[in-house]
């Protein structure tokens, strides 16, 4: 079912000489369907388990708090009204794919990767057992119903990550049994802090540490990167950083909201460069969507600054051990007096670790780059630039310092990726999908060949490094093979 009158991304489309690919669609799960599903994996309990459960967006405990007790338990103020209802005809499409395929032409858009909404929260649910059943229950469901509209479009199957074996078994049901090619991992798990392992269960929702399954994880993830080789998928992470950190308004979803992807985003990205991830496994390509690549280029350009300046090698400007004490004696004696003693100097005790240093610093602790193995700066391009993308909103003029060779380290380009958002309020009418992105171009913003690199070259790259017969069956196949073969040459 098309509008009736022809759309301006239909009409932007068509002079393209390229398709659109949109590397974050957004379907809205129906309830009622899925609950079926949920109940048979696993029993006749388990739907009301789900509705009740304290971290899952099916009642939100914030409705049923007076305003005191929000502000008494800091209670932050949740999602609200972010699908569309005026636009009723948007409504129903990001429920049904049928209607989706049938109406992705007046969008702009040639193929379009689906994500879930609030299969987001499933991952983060704490209750294992239902947690698990949860997220099989719902890439069954999505299996399904997307299954004959897979020229246009293609689901991401859930992984929830608080264990590697759980992250591994479902990864396997999902790519081996139901068919996936295409996956969303959550991007940090809620750990209890062990210190506090007696306290109330309640104190959990307050005092909890982020796991972002690179550095300092409480599990090695490398098996489940392993698998993401051997399976052929990407891994992409979408997970709300509302909660934590900044962002707990207990009265303003918008305060909550602004940043909130690409606070999760940096965390997960820093803590896979650190960890070394993206040495050892240089043939995974990680996304990171919704979040923009402002924090992006913030982050590579400080990972570039502080290695210049914190390395193994530079950081002995700063060892306590090379301070002349004899000098530093002598210019307080000649500059000071007063409350500037330098006899004072000599009473050690009254150092600050902060203002002098430990001198006991464990020499095994110095390099912190050690895990990525940087030699020189231009080992952080290498491991940075080839394996992160990050998903931009068509609305996002910030997308445009991804392409800036001026401004970013080496001359580089960050792997900036279309994400339509579809289905969600950011997007108010599906038809303006491909001509809101497009406006960067008309506005300057973007060349055609940036342009063509957001919403198609980097997509098909993100995809095909891994997997080159994702889009095979697709409406874009031959695109994507013709890209492919001239890339190669």
């Amino acid at each position: 079912m098309a509008t009736t009158h022809p759309s301006r991304s239909a009409a932007i489309r068509a002079r393209l000489p390229h398709p659109i690919i949109d590397s974050d669609g957004h379907t809205a799960e129906f309830e009622p369907a899925f609950f079926d599903y949920l109940t048979k994996i696993a029993g006749g309990n388990a739907v009301e388990r789900l509705k009740t459960a304290p971290d899952v967006p099916f009642s939100f405990l914030w409705y049923t708090l007076s305003p005191q007790e929000r502000r008494h338990r800091r209670i932050p103020r949740p999602h609200w009204w972010v699908h569309p209802t005026k636009n009723t005809l948007d409504r129903a499409t990001s429920s049904l794919p049928k209607l989706l395929r049938a109406r992705l032409d007046e969008t702009g858009l040639d193929f379009t990767i689906i994500y879930p909404s609030m299969g987001m929260a499933l991952l983060h649910m704490g209750d294992e057992e239902l947690r698990r059943a949860a997220c099989r229950a719902l890439n069954t469901y999505h299996a399904d119903i997307f299954r004959e509209c897979a020229d246009r479009m293609t689901p991401v199957a859930v992984i929830p990550m608080h264990t590697p074996q759980e992250a591994i078994a479902e990864l396997e049901y999902a790519v081996t049994k139901l068919g996936f090619k295409a996956i969303l991992m959550a991007a940090q798990v809620r750990r209890p802090i062990p210190a506090l392992a007696s306290a109330p269960p309640e104190v959990n929702r307050y005092a909890f540490w982020l796991d972002t399954f690179g550095i300092d994880s409480a599990y090695d993830y490398d098996p489940v990167w392993a698998k993401c080789v051997e399976l052929k998928v990407s891994p992409t992470f979408h997970s709300i950083g509302v909660g934590w950190g900044s962002r707990t308004s207990i009265s303003n979803f918008m305060y909550n909201h602004i940043g909130h992807f690409a606070a999760s985003a940096e965390a997960a990205c820093k803590s896979l460069f650190f960890g070394g991830v993206t040495r050892r496994f240089p043939q995974v390509r990680f996304a990171f969507l919704e979040g923009g690549v402002g924090w992006a280029c913030t982050l590579f350009g400080d990972l570039v600054g502080h290695w210049e300046k914190h390395n193994v090698k530079f950081v002995e400007h700063f060892n306590p051990a090379n301070l002349d004490e004899q000098l530093l004696s002598d210019l307080f004696r000649q500059y000071g007096g007063g409350s500037l003693n330098a006899e004072k100097l000599a009473n050690k005790a009254d150092r600050s670790q902060l203002m002098w240093g430990n001198p006991n610093e464990d020499p095994a602790d110095l390099d912190e780059w050690a895990a990525c193995k940087i030699e020189r700066k231009e080992d952080i391009r290498d491991l940075f630039v080839r394996s992160f993308y990050f998903g931009c909103e068509g609305d996002d003029r910030v997308t445009s310092w991804a392409f800036d060779t001026k401004k970013l380290p080496f001359g580089s380009r960050l792997n900036a990726i279309y994400s339509s958002d579809l289905g969600h309020w950011d997007l108010p009418d599906m038809r303006d999908a491909a001509a809101e992105a497009y406006e960067m171009v008309e506005k300057g913003l973007l060349t055609e060949e940036n342009f063509r690199d957001f919403v198609f070259v980097n997509g098909v790259k993100h995809k095909t490094d891994v997997n080159p017969d994702f889009f095979k069956g697709t409406v874009v196949e031959a695109a994507v093979k013709k890209l492919l073969a001239e890339s190669a040459r």
